[in-house]
């Protein structure tokens, strides 16, 4: 990652006792911006647990249930990544086996995805999501997490 980049990238493990590598955080994201050609700006990445990401589903989206990822951008200049991305690691610990991918594998899933709609992609039709989660298998073969 770019010396600028890495200054841009705030990684917070606020999750009680899960944890990710920082190392692999980073690839993973300058991996994402590379393959899209999107530059980043400022990213603070939060990976947390079910009642913290709650909360923000609850106030800031009017969804009172658990969600395996939040973004929310701060910029929507084209080609520019500026926001903020919620990772619930409890979700991916729960979740993970279901898919037969490992945690880390789930929880990383998660933060390709939200960095996928920082970058402008959405997931609100079948093809939309199709199409986000071939991108989220190819990003996790690049980094050797498929």
């Amino acid at each position: 990652m770019k010396a600028a980049e890495t200054e841009a990238l705030e990684i917070m493990q606020v999750h009680p006792s899960r944890r990710l590598p920082n190392a692999l955080l980073r690839r993973l994201v300058q991996v994402v911006l590379d393959g899209e050609q999107a530059h980043l700006r400022y990213l603070s990445l939060v990976l947390a647990d079910h009642a913290t990401v709650r909360a923000l589903n609850r106030v800031y989206l009017g969804h009172d249930y658990d969600t395996d990822v939040l973004s929310f951008p701060l910029s929507e200049e084209p080609g520019v990544v500026e926001g903020e991305i919620y990772v619930d690691l409890d979700t991916a610990a729960e979740r993970h086996a279901e898919f037969g991918a490992t945690f880390t594998q789930e929880a990383c899933r998660y933060v390709v995805h939200g960095l996928l709609h920082l970058i402008g992609y959405d997931d609100a039709t079948p093809e939309a999501r199709a199409r986000m989660h071939q991108r989220e298998d190819h990003y996790l073969q690049t980094v050797g997490l498929r």
